[in-house]
């Protein structure tokens, strides 16, 4: 259970090598966060992410986990709720792609969808019943404000967003009541190892910074967190502009 502080005793973070996943590991762990799953392909990678937050205090457990298979979700994610109550799932993965080449290779296109998309609707899903069998829980889900309207630059991944996004919220209202909290999380550009290379957006963040804000929405019981919480408004404002006019906009 969470503790008097709204801090997640347990925590399953599914995308275990995600660096705002770990970042947020890192954060609760240093706070009262005791017990990580930390979900994900087998790699050096993740027993390296585990082995950080053990050397923090935390007991750390790794699972076998890839979103693209759909049908072992239920078996893998399930076994997990079986050890014990998870007080908050962190459904972290997800991947870029490449603009240029997915608009050649449609197989590539769709795997950024099936990633994003599919096996969030399907592992969110999964937890989901789980969290409300237990009675209590938060489910974060991290989306994107690429999200928010598809841009040239990146539709094939906003519009991946788009759809786990509208998928999370649905989700949260269908849990209303129930005694699961789904927090959406919607950052912008994030310095990561996903975005090297890349040309840096404006009001860009960091994943310590979307750890501090997810922290911050747990405590708050948000529904909705923005990062930086000033794209609130920028975005608020560019879903009004008309394509014609958007489609001239540097971004």
């Amino acid at each position: 259970m969470k503790d008097a502080f709204g801090t997640p005793q347990s925590l399953l973070v599914l995308g275990g090598t995600s660096e705002i996943g770990l970042a947020t590991a890192r954060r609760l762990v240093a706070r009262r966060t005791r017990t990580v799953w930390l979900a994900g392909r087998p790699s050096p990678g993740l027993e390296k992410a585990a082995e950080g937050l053990r050397d923090m205090g935390a007991d750390v457990r790794t699972v076998a986990f890839d979103a693209l298979d759909s049908e072992s979700h239920e078996a893998t994610l399930g076994k997990i709720f079986t050890e014990g109550d998870i007080d908050m799932v962190l459904l972290a993965f997800g991947i870029l792609g490449d603009q240029a080449r997915d608009e050649d290779e449609p197989l590539s296109a769709v795997r950024v969808a099936q990633t994003n998309y599919t096996g969030a609707v399907s592992a969110g899903l999964v937890c989901a019943r789980s969290l409300q069998a237990q009675g209590h829980g938060s489910l974060v889900v991290l989306s994107s404000v690429a999200g928010e309207r598809a841009r040239r630059s990146n539709f094939i991944y906003g519009s991946s967003k788009a759809g786990l996004d509208a998928f999370a919220q649905g989700l949260g209202d269908a849990l209303h009541g129930t005694g699961v909290h789904v927090m959406v999380v919607r950052p912008g550009f994030v310095r990561s190892k996903m975005t090297a290379g890349l040309e840096e957006a404006p009001m860009a963040t960091t994943p310590e910074a979307v750890a501090e804000a997810i922290e911050t929405g747990l405590r708050r019981r948000s529904e909705t967190v923005w990062v930086p919480g000033a794209l609130r408004v920028v975005m608020s404002a560019l879903r009004h502009v008309p394509r014609t006019v958007f489609r001239r906009l540097p971004v």
